[in-house]
């Protein structure tokens, strides 16, 4: 029988997860910037499937060591209902937003200059018909589908053994709804990894981090105390 991971063991699975996944999902965004005469629409889709099966291969590939967390909110969110201990949530959070400011640094060092000063290296932008306030209420709904799906799928003890794939479809369809509005980020390190990479941060910067942290914990309180039994 193999032992529980190390709460050590775990602070690595996060910041190798959260850089992969971040690897990925800003390194699309810098790629596809090399498409020219590419139509909104198809980068848009690029975007949501780049993101989309980042993380459900970063999520799947840390799933039995971390619980795969990959994202502040959702450590926050957990910590809430607690299904993470106080330090546990600290080690994630810290680890999460580490490993994603190694991945906007790897893109700095590995792709042309040309493409990621184009497309902020992969950091998400508010649309300029869209206010502070509707994004952070858009970043809100968002996480809130993420956060549920990632509570029903890996978390609740019920949850079907599928790995990470549903997590990603969730982010998919996300980045599809409003990934022309907000970015649709979900995730303060997916967000802020690229902006500490560049020491760049827009006025709205805060968005990403209410919005996200707001819906993470409202869908893992509704599915707490509405779906699953507090008593488990």
């Amino acid at each position: 029988m193999s032992s529980s991971p190390t709460l050590s063991e775990k602070f690595r699975a996060e910041l190798l997860g959260t850089f992969i996944f971040v690897l990925v999902g800003a390194g699309s965004a810098v790629g596809t910037a090399s498409l020219a005469g590419a139509d909104s629409g198809s980068l848009l889709v690029a975007a949501a499937l780049a993101n989309g099966i980042g993380l459900a291969v970063a999520v799947t590939a840390t799933l039995k060591v971390s619980g795969g967390s990959l994202n502040p909110a959702v450590s926050i969110a957990l910590w809430t209902v607690r299904k993470l201990k106080a330090k546990e949530m600290v080690a994630y959070f810290v680890a999460e937003i580490v490993g994603a400011t190694l991945a906007g640094a790897a893109l700095i060092a590995a792709f042309p200059s040309v493409l990621g000063n184009s497309s902020n290296w992969g950091a998400p932008a508010l649309n300029s018909g869209v206010s502070p306030l509707q994004g952070i209420a858009i970043e809100t709904l968002m996480t809130f589908v993420l956060m549920f799906v990632i509570y029903g799928t890996a978390v609740d003890a019920r949850a079907p053994h599928v790995g990470g794939i549903a997590i990603g479809l969730a982010v998919l369809a996300d980045v599809l709804v409003a990934g022309n509005l907000t970015g649709a980020a979900m995730n303060p390190a997916r967000a802020y990894g690229p902006m500490i990479a560049t020491l760049s941060f827009p006025g709205y910067w805060y968005i990403y981090t209410i919005g996200p942290i707001v819906g993470a914990v409202l869908a893992a309180l509704a599915y707490r105390y509405f779906i699953e039994s507090p008593s488990e």
